[in-house]
């Protein structure tokens, strides 16, 4: 092994490293979106279901 072999291959990974928190990173903050507006239309379908709920019934 040359001298260029042990700078290359550690370099190599610390990039794979890096990309890796960075994609990882995005991703993460893409689904923490997601999961909070899926949580805020469960919140507004359980609201309209209450407030349907709380409305007078016709007669029969």
């Amino acid at each position: 092994m040359t001298l260029g072999h042990f700078i290359y291959i550690p370099g190599m990974l610390l990039l794979g490293v890096v990309i890796g928190f960075v994609l990882g990173g995005r991703k993460a903050e893409l689904s923490q979106v997601e999961a909070d507006e899926k949580d805020q239309r469960r919140a507004a379908r359980e609201a309209r279901r209450r407030a349907r709920e709380r409305e007078p019934q016709p007669p029969a």
